[in-house]
């Protein structure tokens, strides 16, 4: 299976945002901001790239994840993650 594109998992992300933060409205949604930004709180965000991970099957540390400034760095991230896993399986 093809690792996802950033395409992809910019859609993945942006349902689990509608999904998870109150009041979204999609129609502002803008993936240079962050999800704090966009009305997320902290559980929203710990819901959003947590379910995001297990629907790519892919792990990003912690650390990682604490140096994202805005969504599209997220997507960023995460394409990096399910390419690399991609090319070591």
């Amino acid at each position: 299976m093809a690792a996802p594109t950033k395409e992809e998992i910019l859609k993945i992300v942006k349902q689990h945002l509608a999904d998870n933060v109150e009041d979204m409205d999609e129609s502002k949604f803008d993936p240079a901001k962050s999800m704090k930004a966009l009305g997320a709180n902290s559980l929203d965000i710990v819901e959003v790239v947590s379910c995001t991970m297990r629907d790519l099957k892919i792990k990003v540390p912690r650390a990682e994840l604490a140096k994202l400034n805005n969504v599209n760095e997220l997507v960023d991230l995460l394409h990096k993650t399910a390419v690399e896993k991609e090319q070591a399986a």
